[in-house]
């Protein structure tokens, strides 16, 4: 398994990270155990989380990933393994969490209220990558980065991070950290595959310029990319199946967003080029994000553990230049976001 760096700091994490908003939602605790216990003998030391998941949040569900990691978490070297979580982000933000009553920004109160939370759910006495789940538009990033700063020197927390958030917000976060001397964002987790490349535009060139890692989610595309929204129909007990029928508003657009005609045409046409290439598209996709050298460790969530076989198969490949061109040309062909 390739390690690498986060940022300038000093994680070192493997180039594929097991990611666990499924844990107690759409895969059990019993599950959740083997897909980690699967993930972690075959080398994975990344493992992230955030304090509103499983998804889709409810407020009676909230937490609960975190306390099933922290089960399994308390007879393994803590120190083997880089955990990474989140405070939930803002309610003003593109929804309001189901977390403190729906009340949540990212000012000292929350990101304390929250960090301690999470901590005890983990039953650990650090996280070593702490993220802002996405930007609050109200509080200023002065108080937001000051608090971050206090969780790193009270050793809480050993590094953070941010997501959902844009070239500016992140250039800008950084400057008052440089200005204020207090820990910067080390990563960014945004959404970014192969159908929606859309990172590799002013976000991408900030990554590389100030040596910030992407931690890529979603590089299946919520599931797109593997093929099975393909016929046009959405398969019982898959995400958007559960969106779909769904009658909240948010959650159909997101179905529109992540499946539509443009996103099944370039799914087909990767499927082509990985089957081509003695390969799985699930594979393909998961190489593809790994690929680009502003990348740190790659996201990738399961439902169950032999979902994880084709997964773990990109973490020794390395795409050659003509299959990077080929899904270029997919990409120019149908353009971006795909949504």
């Amino acid at each position: 398994m390739e390690y690498r760096y986060i940022g300038r700091s000093g994680l070192r994490v493997t180039s594929i990270c097991l990611g666990t908003m499924t844990f107690g939602a759409m895969s059990s605790k019993e599950e959740s155990f083997k897909i980690m216990d699967k993930a972690y003998d075959s080398g994975i030391n990344f493992f992230d989380t955030a304090e509103i998941y499983p998804v889709p949040p409810k407020s009676n569900t909230v937490g609960v990933t975190e306390s099933i990691i922290g089960e399994w978490l308390k007879d393994k070297p803590r120190d083997s393994i880089i955990i990474a979580s989140k405070v939930a982000g803002a309610a003003n933000g593109w929804f309001v969490p189901p977390v403190r009553f729906g009340l949540t920004a990212i000012d000292r109160h929350h990101i304390v209220r929250a960090i301690e939370g999470s901590l005890k759910r983990l039953k650990t006495d650090y996280i070593d990558l702490y993220q802002i789940h996405w930007p609050d538009t109200i509080v200023p990033l002065e108080e937001s980065m000051e608090a971050m700063d206090i969780l790193v020197k009270s050793g809480k927390v050993r590094y953070i991070g941010t997501s959902n958030d844009s070239a500016y917000g992140l250039t800008k976060a950084n400057e008052i950290a440089k200005f204020k001397n207090l820990a910067r964002f080390e990563s960014i987790q945004n959404n970014f595959s192969l159908n929606n490349p859309r990172f590799l535009d002013e976000l991408a060139n900030v990554c590389k310029k100030e040596q910030i890692s992407l931690l890529p989610y979603s590089p299946l595309a919520g599931g797109v990319l593997s093929g099975k929204y393909c016929d046009g129909t959405f398969p019982k007990n898959s995400r958007f199946y559960e969106y779909n029928k769904n009658s909240e508003a948010r959650q159909k657009a997101m179905t529109n967003r992540f499946i539509n005609e443009k996103s099944l045409k370039a799914t087909k046409k990767y499927i082509q080029i990985a089957k081509n290439n003695d390969m799985s598209v699930v594979t393909l996709a998961i190489a593809w994000s790994k690929s680009f050298e502003f990348v740190a460790s790659t996201i990738i969530g399961v439902r169950n553990s032999p979902q994880l076989d084709e997964i773990l198969k990109a973490s020794d490949i390395k795409l050659s230049e003509e299959i990077m061109h080929e899904c270029e040309e997919v990409q120019k062909e149908f353009m971006y976001p795909m949504g």
